[in-house]
């Protein structure tokens, strides 16, 4: 894997990261004196681990063949002086005729992909804590 930044104007500038499927706008955010304008590292780092906890999970319903209609997943960071939190909101949508044991394996996934995700892994050896609020629907 290739990362290249271009940065432009100081801590003022802002700076493109490009990769072979990534290109965003990156920056230092405002409130550390920079621009705002682009996606800060810990916006990054946070998609990073989202990015890997939803494609494990992913692959874990496929494995089970679970009746899923929609999968979403919202995260957000939680910065506090002594802690650097992420918290993952996984919502799986199963169709109607979902049985409860699919439904319960369904439910155990969100701890499961949490342990098979090496990007979160690597975070917790670094003291991040990341936590899992799943949700359950069917349709």
């Amino acid at each position: 894997m290739n990362v290249r930044v271009i940065w432009q104007d100081g801590i003022k500038g802002n700076g493109s990261l490009k990769t072979e499927f990534l290109d965003t706008k990156i920056a230092i955010p405002a409130e550390f004196g920079g621009s705002g304008n682009g996606a800060s590292p810990k916006e990054i780092l946070i998609a990073s681990a989202t990015a890997c906890y939803s494609s494990v999970l992913a692959s874990m319903i496929e494995s089970r063949d679970l009746p899923v209609v929609a999968m979403t997943i919202d995260s957000q960071g939680v910065t506090s002086d002594d802690e650097f939190k992420i918290i993952h909101h996984p919502h799986i949508v199963l169709s109607e005729s979902a049985t409860e044991k699919q439904i319960q394996s369904a439910d155990r996934l969100f701890a499961a992909a949490d342990k098979g995700c090496a990007v979160g892994n690597l975070l917790k050896k670094a003291d991040v804590k990341i936590e899992i609020q799943g949700a359950i629907s069917t349709i």
